[in-house]
């Protein structure tokens, strides 16, 4: 059974950083797509960021230039700079193009 648990998140204040992992258990290859969505409250989830298992990496645009996306075996990260109160939501991460979900975590961008 694959499970993908997510953790890093919290409140933050605008301008600042987080870090959010998550960690997959029950995959027999490390041969997927990982990615991190998010979906505010009201809104569609959202691709934010995904790697390949080739290190290739694709961003929303709204992200460019602060989120980062890396990976480690079974885990992936989203290093997430210059946070804006806009950046608030439920961050989800995902493995295999949606075949795998994590609970999500919630990242709050508030002074």
């Amino acid at each position: 059974q694959v499970q993908l648990v997510e953790s890093g998140g919290g409140l933050v204040q605008p301008g600042g950083s987080l870090k959010l992992s998550c960690s997959a258990s029950g995959l027999r290859s490390t041969i997927y797509t990982m990615a991190w969505y998010r979906q505010a409250p009201g809104q569609q989830r959202e691709l934010v960021a995904q790697i390949t298992n080739g290190n290739f990496t694709k961003y929303a645009d709204s992200v460019k230039g602060r989120f980062t996306i890396s990976r480690s075996d079974y885990t992936v990260y989203l290093e997430i700079d210059s946070l804006k109160p806009e950046d608030t939501a439920r961050y989800y991460c995902s493995i295999g193009a949606g075949a795998y979900w994590g609970q999500g975590i919630q990242v709050t961008v508030s002074s």
